[in-house]
């Protein structure tokens, strides 16, 4: 089945100093969702974006808000989230003891539900709320910090995930490493969402780094 291809450019590598300007410029360079991490210095290391900033961000384009919450406890803070712009609002396994509840309130806010498992976590911990997702998404680096390098072994939890999504709606989303080197496998493996922080915002040229994802994903 051939699934449309989505390039997701990590705001966690943008320059901070012009974070508006950042987000219009890969908008104008062709990205299809603007990922946003959020992380607490409690569930991954460092701190990053709260809603307020997400909020300030949000008159800048009208692209999809990918936002990612590293942070535990989560659910208290999804509404707020939500309020800020998010389109798509994906926790952690991890992070989250009623992960089911967080999913379906996700969904009753009016945003996309997504879930995330870090590289020691198997597909099998969310076998059962498959049918509450929107977006699965496969961190193919230990979170909390950008620019780290792909670790191979998530290619095999990405051809299980797939097998396991079958013919459900939902998006399989992969963050970490990711890079015209490593694009190809993650794609095929059978990944359709591409979050790429450093390979995007690490040049000068948006739309050419954007173009040649899409080229070797294609």
């Amino acid at each position: 089945m051939s699934r449309e291809i989505k390039i997701a450019p990590s705001i966690l590598s943008a320059d901070f100093a012009k974070l508006g300007a950042e987000v219009e410029a890969i908008d104008a360079a062709g990205c299809d969702y603007v990922h946003i991490d959020v992380m607490d210095g409690h569930f991954v290391p460092n701190l990053t974006f709260g809603p307020p900033i997400i909020q300030c961000i949000r008159p800048c384009t009208t692209k999809i808000f990918d936002v990612h919450l590293m942070i535990n406890p989560a659910q208290p803070y999804l509404k707020d989230y939500a309020d800020a712009g998010a389109d798509i609002i994906t926790v952690h396994a991890e992070a989250d003891p009623h992960l089911d509840r967080s999913l379906q309130l996700i969904q009753s806010l009016g945003k996309k539900a997504g879930v995330s498992l870090n590289p020691g976590t198997s597909e099998s911990a969310i076998e059962y709320v498959l049918d509450k997702l929107d977006l699965i998404l496969v961190m193919s680096v230990n979170p909390g910090f950008g620019g780290q390098s792909f670790i191979p072994a998530q290619l095999e939890k990405i051809r299980r995930l797939r097998q396991m999504i079958g013919d459900r709606p939902i998006d399989l989303e992969v963050d970490g490493g990711v890079n015209v080197d490593t694009l190809k496998d993650v794609v095929d493996a059978g990944a359709n969402v591409l979050v790429a922080g450093s390979a995007v915002f690490k040049g000068d040229d948006y739309g050419a780094t954007i173009g040649a994802l899409r080229d070797a994903a294609e």
